[in-house]
């Protein structure tokens, strides 16, 4: 295959397939090295054209509180008071830097989602 930019989704599924038959090429072959540098430009396609939005601090936190099965009211201990849960997802009032802080130590949601204007 002739390595080129990625421009149209025709070429986008064409690479894809062409990356699929060539991902398990042994190492230090001829197909390994297109299979490298194939991966680069498909990526950069996708970077381009399938974007996705980090969530929103709201997002993120009930995103984890899912995950690790946790109630609001455990959420509530962990900022120290139930009223502010319920204010937090009702757009009440905004995470301040001690919530962030703890949301950020005991539910590792990244400091930048937390931060981020909601």
């Amino acid at each position: 295959m002739e390595l080129k930019i990625i421009k149209t989704k025709k070429d986008y599924h064409t690479s894809l397939e062409r990356f699929e038959e060539i991902f398990n090429a042994k190492r230090g072959t001829k197909e390994s090295d297109e299979a490298d540098v194939l991966a680069l430009i498909i990526k950069d396609y996708e970077n381009k054209h399938y974007v996705i939005e980090a969530p929103s601090p709201i997002e993120a936190i009930k995103y984890r509180m899912e995950q690790q099965g946790l109630s609001n009211q455990d959420l509530a201990a962990i900022l120290g008071y139930k009223s502010r849960v319920s204010d937090i997802f009702h757009n009440t009032r905004k995470l301040n830097l001690k919530m962030i802080r703890k949301l950020y130590e005991q539910l590792h949601i990244p400091l930048e989602t937390l931060v981020k204007e909601y």
